[in-house]
């Protein structure tokens, strides 16, 4: 493969714009994290016209390989929230062909460390959708559409099991159930007891329902410690709208109202209501209790 590969690597390696050469290589016949080719070439490179080339080949063997070619910023986007997992794999099983100044072996030393403040990011993505899918369910269940609350309750597992491995200070793989047998028995113990629990479908989602309410209500301040340290910069009460466009809550903007709503249920922030124009009418504005 590296054969083949090789003109196609080479030019890009001369170029100084280059930063790192990777190459993850298909090793069974069905192959996901290849997206089924026999090979995926990734350029890293520091600036490019385009964010994120994508060019496919056939060899005169009838192997296959996908080039990609991702701007430094892209990947990195990629990695903080989640935006490509694939990509993130690559990177982190990948073989190194080619590394400038050291930059691919200090970025997959970066994805073992996880730094904090990008865990507290991830984790706020991941209880984001977590919090929105649950609270879905839940509304489901109770207007008596089971197998749609059974599928919303298998989102809210996937969520709460990425949030778990993420805790541990891991980046959560495509295979995140076997991350978490290995390091949440809690969390893989729910998720094993829903899928193959032999009672009523009702029965089964109401006892979920319950042990995630318990289980989330525990983890809510560490996972929205993201939020609550933007909160807490000043003493004056968040407007929604303020929240929303801040740079720093892009990634989660759209579960934002979830995770809000969330934390006034749970206490850890309290409305505030400011007078309008219009009598008895008020503007909702939030602050860390």
């Amino acid at each position: 493969m590296e054969r083949f590969l090789r003109p196609i690597y080479q030019e890009h390696a001369s170029d100084a714009n280059t930063l790192g050469v990777i190459l993850m290589e298909k090793t069974k016949p069905n192959s996901p994290v290849t997206e089924n080719f026999d090979g995926i070439l990734l350029i890293i490179v520091q600036d490019a016209d385009q964010d994120w080339q994508a060019k496919h080949y056939e060899f005169e063997d009838e192997r296959s390989a996908a080039v990609h070619i991702v701007k430094e910023s892209v990947l990195m986007e990629w990695i903080d929230t989640s935006g490509y997992r694939r990509g993130v794999e690559w990177v982190i099983y990948g073989r190194v062909i080619f590394d400038r100044n050291e930059y691919v072996y200090h970025l997959k030393n970066q994805l073992r460390d996880f730094p904090n403040e990008k865990r507290d990011l991830r984790k706020a993505i991941e209880f984001g959708k977590l919090v929105k899918s649950y609270t879905e369910a839940k509304d489901l269940y109770e207007t008596n559409d089971y197998k749609d609350a059974n599928s919303k309750i298998l989102y809210s597992l996937h969520y709460l099991a990425r949030l778990a491995v993420i805790e541990k200070g891991y980046y959560p793989e495509v295979t995140v159930w076997s991350q978490v047998r290995q390091i949440d028995l809690e969390v893989y113990k729910l998720y094993e007891e829903f899928v193959e629990s032999r009672e009523e479908m009702k029965k089964r989602i109401e006892l979920l329902l319950l042990a995630m309410d318990f289980i989330i209500s525990n983890r809510t301040e560490s996972s929205v410690k993201h939020l609550l340290d933007i909160m807490e910069k000043r003493e004056e009460p968040w407007s929604y709208a303020e929240l929303k466009t801040l740079p720093e809550t892009t990634a989660y903007t759209l579960d934002l109202t979830a995770i809000i709503s969330f934390m006034v249920e749970k206490g850890l922030l309290t409305i505030v209501k400011q007078e309008t124009k219009g009598i008895g009418v008020y503007h909702r504005k939030y602050v860390v209790k």
